[in-house]
């Protein structure tokens, strides 16, 4: 009888682990990837991918407007980076796969240094790499609105719309589903969802050419007149930087653009700026 019931006990708690799988698959996981993406994780609104020109290393123009209808997987890496050179063997694998239904992997290293184009070189043929590679910079990666981890890669449709984020390394089971299901789509892909899991990492952010190559990087003041630019660049060179690093606004925001807290309080000041012309 004892025996019988260990059998029993055991047998309920598989069915339990078991129907607790099955509603969190098919009941809690999709209510919560449909929440992320209303909340913008991933890919609630489409944003346009930022166009650039750079030369890749074979000295030909690289632009991503010329790739406007075809589906795109823009990958941000580095020649040190070692899941980079996991995931580009899975690219080449894509490019040869999907390379005549209109799509295209865009290479974008962000290795630095003298002989940065030399390495992307030899690391392009040690890895027989079959699609464009260029070598970026600080601007390029704020477009995107900033790649703090490698590798980061973005999948952009047809209509040149940014679909997933993927920070970190990502099998590319999840990166042929989601090229599979742009390809098949001619216009926007209203009802896509990003494959994988969904995370505050995967939030889409972009930023505009006038904010990249403001005097205050980050911060669009264009609409200024002159002399309210100089009024605004005196205003951030008054008010100190809160992320511990000694500078005033302005300062922080020309010596570290990658800086989140002197971006935001640029920003919030900017907004103040405006409202206090009217």
């Amino acid at each position: 009888m004892s025996r019988a019931k260990v059998i029993g006990g055991a047998v309920v708690a598989v069915l339990l682990v078991a129907g607790l799988y099955l509603v969190n698959r098919y009941w809690i996981a999709p209510v919560m990837n449909r929440q992320a993406q209303a909340k913008g994780l991933g890919g609630g609104s489409h944003p346009a991918a930022p166009d650039f020109a750079l030369t890749d290393i074979s000295g030909q123009k690289l632009s991503l407007a010329d790739y406007k209808g075809k589906v795109v997987l823009l990958d941000f890496w580095a020649t040190w980076c070692g899941p980079c050179r996991i995931e580009i063997p899975g690219f080449v694998e894509l490019q040869n796969k999907y390379r005549e239904q209109g799509f295209s992997v865009i290479g974008v290293s962000l290795d630095t240094g003298s002989d940065a184009i030399g390495q992307v070189r030899d690391f392009y043929k040690e890895f027989k790499m079959n699609y464009p590679v260029a070598v970026g910079d600080d601007k390029v990666s704020e477009l995107y609105g900033g790649i703090l981890g490698l590798p980061t890669t973005f999948l952009i449709g047809r209509d040149g719309r940014i679909y997933s984020k993927h920070p970190g390394a990502t099998p590319v089971s999840i990166f042929e589903q989601e090229v599979k299901t742009l390809l098949a789509v001619k216009g926007e892909a209203t009802d896509f969802q990003q494959a994988g899991p969904m995370t505050a990492d995967n939030q889409i952010e972009v930023s505009t050419p006038q904010e990249v190559n403001s005097p205050i990087p980050g911060v669009d003041i264009s609409k200024l007149t002159p002399a309210e630019r100089t009024k605004f660049q005196n205003q951030l060179a008054s008010e100190n930087c809160t992320c511990g690093c000694k500078y005033t606004l302005l300062q922080c925001r020309k010596v570290d653009r990658s800086c989140g807290v002197s971006l935001r309080m640029a920003r919030q000041e900017l907004e103040k700026f405006g409202k206090s012309k009217t």
